[in-house]
């Protein structure tokens, strides 16, 4: 048996029918023979894995800039924690895990430096040129930016992981229905941020337990807890809530979607195209996430400290971009190149895009700090 007639014996024992199945797939833009180890998503997670800019994750800001300190997340961790949730809940539900994780390590891929500050930053910026968005940044890495095979363009990624990551762009108006691999990856990546930023807005102190605990998501974790174990320490019974909102948050979703597709209506893909949502917490839970979320909006991406830092970080790249565009022949070879295809604005929020915090931030005190105004407040 060739290596693809293994892999979709195995996924045909292992996978539902609702799943995506390897075999399935509809490709590639750019034709390429099978693998002849690897399955189509295990070729695209590891194209992913390998690419300049999942590299560079690791030095861009969650939420909290390096300044703050070194606990808290950073666009590769948060990812890595996305990519864990998304595969427990995938193999309950015998979805792939493959795509799974080839979704939830690409669904980052497009911050650009100092998180959601400079994404608003760059949005601004290109406000006459159809604006920026980080999920549509990460098509246009995977399709176009990224320069790793002398055949193609970007990584010539499966249709369906380029689906998965075009129905986060528009996640009201775009029509698609999702597979239900990329709805996993959506419901993860909100377990992940809602209990990892507040475990580090906790660890900087900008929030204390006895305030979260007065939230009901969290009382409820704290009772459930204290029902196991009984009286703990304050510094034990933070990690075992965030250990239960976890827990929690997870088997809600696999129970939740596990009856609905249990019910025997969803045998194929293209039953679940047709269908509405089937992976999400219940309305109760849904309702009990949406107090921290605006909580944590208020408390902590509110915060002063993490304003100023956001002040500063979009008063730079705003700098940079007005810099870049008055002075093209700065860009690298590459760029300048690009924005004879798609326009100097676009090419230059690309190259700004792709930078680390810590690059921009010494490519700036390099090119154009005290030229083009004053220095960011600090």
């Amino acid at each position: 048996m060739s290596a693809a007639e293994l892999i979709a014996a195995r996924e045909r024992v292992l996978l539902a029918p609702y799943a995506m199945h390897s075999a399935d797939t509809a490709g590639r833009k750019h034709l390429e023979p099978p693998h002849p180890y690897r399955g189509p998503f295990q070729r695209d997670r590891d194209r992913i894995v390998h690419s300049a800019a999942y590299r560079r994750l690791s030095a861009k800001m969650q939420v909290f800039t390096g300044e703050m300190g070194d606990y808290h997340r950073t666009r590769l961790t948060h990812t890595h924690e996305v990519a864990s949730v998304a595969r427990t809940v995938g193999r309950a539900l015998r979805l792939n895990e493959d795509l799974i994780e080839a979704l939830a390590l690409a669904h980052d891929l497009g911050h650009p430096p100092f998180g959601h500050a400079g994404e608003d930053a760059l949005d601004e910026c290109l406000r006459a040129d159809g604006g920026f968005s980080h999920n549509r940044q990460a098509l246009a890495i995977v399709e176009e930016l990224e320069r790793r095979y002398p055949e193609f363009p970007g990584l010539n990624l499966s249709f369906e992981v380029l689906e998965g990551q075009a129905t986060r762009i528009d996640k009201r108006g775009s029509g698609l229905r999702p597979l239900l691999e990329a709805q996993v990856v959506e419901a993860a990546d909100s377990v992940a941020y809602d209990t990892h930023d507040a475990d580090d807005a906790l660890e900087l102190q900008l929030l204390s337990l006895d305030e979260l605990l007065e939230l009901p998501l969290w009382n409820e974790a704290a009772r459930r807890v204290r029902r196991r174990y009984g009286a703990l320490a304050e510094e034990e019974l933070k990690r075992a809530v965030l250990h239960e909102l976890i827990d929690w948050q997870v088997g809600d979703l696999i129970d939740r979607a596990g009856r609905r597709l249990a019910a025997g209506d969803l045998n194929s893909v293209s039953e679940v195209r047709a269908a509405e949502t089937v992976v999400g917490v219940n309305p109760e839970l849904a309702e009990l996430k949406r107090h921290l979320e605006q909580f944590l909006y208020e408390r902590v991406y509110r915060h002063p400290e993490v304003l100023r830092l956001r002040a500063k970080a979009q008063s730079m790249l705003a700098e940079m971009f007005v810099g870049y565009v008055a002075r093209p022949e700065l860009l690298p070879k590459s760029f300048q190149q690009r924005a004879q295809n798609v326009g100097l604005p676009r090419s230059v929020a690309d190259y700004l895009a792709g930078m680390t915090d810590r690059y921009a931030q010494q490519e700036y005190s390099r090119l154009f700090a005290g030229i083009l105004g004053a220095a960011p407040p600090r």
